[in-house]
C-alpha cells in the first residue's frame, strides 16, 4: 500500500472538482465519500442534494477562525492511498478505516479532539484520495511535519493488519516517482514511458564507464538529448539539465530536468565522484582514447574482462568489511548492466534492460560509495561500450553467457549485502534484477552450451570416465548431482580443454566450486563450466579437436572429432 502526499494547494473546491470528476481519461468510476472528519459530511457523489461547494465550504470553515492576514494560501492537504495490483478489492468500510488511520498518523486528525477537517473520496477500486484543510478546529496549525514518512510507517502496519502486499520500507534514496500528469502526457503522446523515466535511463547509460565530465556530456548529446549546463563565475561547471526534444510545455519550450531530480545519484557532483582514477588508469576522453580493435572478437574480449572484474567485485561483497568499497562495487555493477543492455544481442537485450532498470534502485543507498575501489568494474563498463555490439554468435554469445553467469551471483550478493544492513528496497530490487539476469543468461547460453554439450557427448567413453573420476575426486559432495545434470556433457568438454591447456583439472575444479556458493545455481555444472573457462583463460567456445591421452590403448580408435557440426550436417543426420 502506497500513500503519497501531494503538493499543497490553494483551492479546496478545485481539488474536489477533480476527485468527483470523470478523470483525465474518464477513469473515475462512481466517485463517492467513504469517510470524513465527522461522519456527516455531504457526499456530492451519492447525495443528489449535496454539491461540491457544500463540501468545500464545510471543510474550509476553520479558516474563518483566523484573521485574513493569518491565513496561508496553500491550505489544502492532499494524500492518495493506493493498494497493490495483487491486493484484494477492499470495501468502503475498510477504506474508511484506512483513511482514519492515515490522518491520525500524519497529524492531520490526531486523537486529541481538535484535528483538521478532512474527507476521503473513492473513485476507483484500488485507491482513495484524502483532502484536508490545514487549520485545526481550535485555529492552530496541525503538526504534520514529515507526514509522508509517518504515512508510510502506518501503511506498513495496515498491510499487516489487512494481509495485503508488503511494501519494503524506503530510506529516502529512491528516485522521484513519475507524476500522474507525466504518465497521462506519455499516454497522450503515444510514448512507452514518461519523459522522466526515459531521461533517467538515458543519463544512466551515459554515465556507464564515462571517464570525464566532458565525455559524459558528449554522450548525452550523442543520445539525442537536449543538454544545458550551468557554469559558476569561476568557470567551473555547477550542474546540468536534460530534456527530450519532443517533450515541450504549453509555450512549446523543452521541459528540462536537473540530474538530481531524475535520481539522487545523477546530480553532477555525484557523477563526478565516479571519475576517480589511479595511476594505472589515467583519465581519457573519447578523442584521446586509442582506437579499439573492431574485430568480431572484441566484444568477447570485453566480456571476458568484465567477468573477471565482476568476480573480483563479488569477493569484495562477500569478504570486505569496508562498506564504502562494497557500495562502490554495487554502484559500478549498475554501470556494467547499463553497458551490457546497450551492446548485447537483441534476444537478450530486453531482459538486460529490465535487469539494469531494477538494479538501478539497488545501486543507491545512504552508504557513501568510494569509487576508487571500483575502477576495474567501471573500466569494464567502458570497454563494453567501446567494443561495440555483440551479435550473440560464437565467441560473443559465449562471452555474454560467461559474464551473465557471474553477474547473477553478484546481484544475489548485493541483495544479501543490502539485507544485512536493513536496506529493504535495495535488497528486493537486487533480487528482481537477478531474476532478469537469469532469464538473459538462459537466452545467451543456449547456443554455446549446446555446442559444448555436443562436443562432450563425442568424447571417447574412457575419457568421459576419466573426467567423471576427476569430478568425484574434486567435488565428493556434489559429484553425483553434477554427473546427473544435462550440463555434465559441457563440463566434460571443458575439463578436456583444461587438461589440454596443461592445467590441473582437479585443482581448478575444486577452486571453482569453493570460490562461491552454488546453492542458488540452477545448474551447478553450467556454473562450473563458465568458472573453469574464465579461471583457465580458455577459449569461450573452443572448436579444437579432442586430444587422445597418451599411453591409453585403443583411445585413438574411439576419440570422435569435436569440431561443431554445421547446421546443414546436423539436419541431414536427423
Amino acid at each position: 500500500m502506497i500513500p503519497s502526499i501531494h503538493q499543497q494547494g490553494s483551492s479546496t473546491l478545485g481539488l474536489l472538482h477533480y476527485l468527483y470528476g470523470k478523470g483525465t481519461h474518464e477513469e473515475h468510476v462512481d466517485p463517492h465519500l467513504v469517510a470524513s472528519f465527522d461522519h456527516l459530511a455531504p457526499d456530492p457523489g451519492r447525495d443528489p442534494s449535496a454539491t461540491k461547494k457544500d463540501l468545500a465550504h464545510l471543510l474550509d470553515q476553520p479558516l474563518h477562525l483566523l484573521d485574513a492576514d493569518q491565513r496561508t494560501e496553500q491550505h489544502v492537504w492532499h494524500c492518495s492511498v493506493r493498494a497493490a495490483p495483487d491486493d484484494p478489492i477492499l470495501t468502503d468500510d475498510q477504506w474508511a478505516d484506512i483513511a482514519r488511520r492515515i490522518v491520525a498518523a500524519t497529524g492531520i486528525d490526531p486523537d486529541d479532539g481538535a484535528g483538521c477537517r478532512w474527507a476521503a473520496v473513492r473513485h476507483a477500486d484500488d485507491h482513495i484520495h484524502i483532502i484536508a484543510t490545514l487549520v485545526r478546529e481550535d485555529g492552530r496549525r496541525p503538526d504534520h511535519h514529515r507526514s509522508g514518512k509517518r504515512a508510510q510507517a502506518e501503511a506498513r502496519l495496515i498491510e499487516a493488519d489487512y494481509d495485503l502486499h508488503r511494501v519494503a520500507p524506503g530510506d529516502g534514496t529512491a528516485a522521484k516517482r513519475t507524476t500522474s500528469a507525466e504518465r497521462h502526457k506519455a499516454d497522450r503522446l503515444g510514448w512507452d514511458r514518461a519523459a522522466r523515466e526515459e531521461l533517467r535511463e538515458t543519463v544512466r547509460r551515459a554515465v556507464a564507464g564515462a571517464a570525464s565530465t566532458d565525455q559524459f556530456l558528449e554522450r548525452l548529446k550523442d543520445a539525442g538529448l537536449l543538454v544545458r549546463t550551468k557554469v559558476l563565475p569561476s568557470g567551473d561547471l555547477k550542474g546540468y539539465t536534460v530534456a527530450l526534444p519532443g517533450d515541450r510545455n504549453g509555450e512549446k519550450e523543452p521541459i528540462y530536468y536537473a540530474g538530481s531530480t531524475l535520481a539522487p545519484d545523477l546530480s553532477l557532483p555525484r557523477i563526478q565522484a565516479r571519475f576517480t582514477t589511479d595511476s594505472a588508469s589515467p583519465e581519457t576522453t573519447d578523442s584521446q582514447r586509442p582506437e579499439r580493435p573492431t574485430a568480431p572478437s572484441a566484444p568477447a574480449v570485453a566480456r571476458r574482462t568484465t567477468a573477471h572484474a565482476a568476480w573480483a567485485a563479488l569477493l569484495v561483497l562477500d569478504r570486505s568489511g569496508d562498506d564504502g568499497a562494497a557500495a562502490a562495487q554495487i554502484s559500478a555493477t549498475g554501470e556494467v548492466l547499463d553497458a551490457l543492455a546497450k551492446t548485447s544481442a537483441l534476444h537478450t537485450r530486453d531482459e538486460l534492460r529490465r535487469a539494469a532498470w531494477e538494479f538501478e534502485r539497488a545501486s543507491r543507498s545512504h552508504t557513501r560509495a568510494e569509487f576508487r575501489h571500483a575502477q576495474d568494474l567501471r573500466r569494464a563498463a567502458r570497454d563494453l561500450v567501446y567494443s561495440g555490439p555483440a551479435f550473440g554468435r560464437g565467441e560473443d554469445g559465449a562471452g555474454t553467457a560467461m559474464v551473465l553467469d557471474t553477474l547473477v551471483f553478484l546481484a544475489i550478493a548485493a541483495a544479501h549485502w543490502h539485507a544485512q544492513r536493513q536496506h529493504a528496497q535495495q535488497a528486493e530490487a537486487a533480487r528482481r534484477a537477478a531474476a532478469h539476469l537469469r532469464a538473459a543468461y538462459q537466452q545467451a547460453a543456449a547456443e554455446p552450451l549446446t555446442l559444448l554439450r555436443e562436443r562432450g557427448r563425442r568424447i571417447a567413453p574412457s575419457l568421459r570416465r576419466h573426467h567423471a573420476t576427476t569430478v568425484r575426486a574434486a567435488l565428493p559432495e556434489l559429484a553425483e548431482t553434477v554427473l546427473a545434470e544435462p550440463g555434465w556433457d559441457a563440463l566434460a568438454a571443458t575439463l578436456a580443454d583444461v587438461e589440454r591447456a596443461d592445467h590441473n583439472p582437479r585443482a581448478l575444479l575444486a577452486e571453482a566450486a569453493a570460490g562461491r556458493e552454488l546453492d542458488t545455481a540452477d545448474s551447478v555444472s553450467d556454473v562450473l563450466v563458465w568458472r573453469l573457462r574464465r579461471t583457465a583463460d580458455l577459449p569461450l567456445c573452443a572448436p579444437a579437436q579432442e586430444a587422445t591421452r597418451a599411453n591409453r590403448p585403443n583411445d585413438h580408435m574411439s576419440v570422435a572429432r569435436t569440431m561443431p557440426v554445421p547446421p546443414a550436417s546436423r539436419a541431414q543426420r536427423r
